[in-house]
């Protein structure tokens, strides 16, 4: 199908012989309106599909687009909570290091007390103190509300 060539007909109206230029399609209509219009209404029919695809690819494109925009943000976010947590376990590491340090102190404090307990003269003596200084905290209470 050839809709834009054009052919030349001659016309007998005039002895002269001019010719006149006539497009195919239209030297075809006569015969063949049916034809025609078929023809047409499938090039209509694939002009549909070819918008109709490139719409569609379109929003595929549209939608790669957001999907690569997202895929940046989240490999920043990432990136950030990998520094993040670089420094949270640093802080966690010095925290060990200084709950270590607390412990070991807490343990050379309680051998000295204990120590200190036995130097004393033991057990008897610190429970015999203890329940002297609760007899005196026991006076006073009386002597101030009396």
């Amino acid at each position: 199908k050839i809709k834009n060539s054009h052919c030349y007909i001659m016309f007998s109206t005039n002895k002269s012989h001019n010719y006149k230029p006539v497009s195919i399609a239209e030297g075809y209509r006569d015969g063949d309106d049916d034809d025609s219009d078929q023809e047409e209404e499938e090039e209509d029919f694939v002009q549909r599909q070819i918008r109709h695809q490139q719409m569609e690819l379109k929003k595929q494109d549209d939608g790669l687009d957001m999907l690569s925009e997202s895929a940046v943000r989240l490999g920043t976010l990432s990136l950030g909570i990998s520094e993040e947590l670089g420094f949270q376990n640093k802080m966690l590491d010095e925290m060990e290091d200084d709950l270590d340090n607390a412990t070991m102190n807490l343990n050379k404090i309680t051998k000295k007390t204990r120590e200190l307990i036995q130097k004393s003269g033991g057990k008897r003596n610190f429970m015999i103190i203890l329940g002297m200084s609760c007899v005196v905290v026991l006076l006073l209470f009386l002597i101030i509300y009396t």
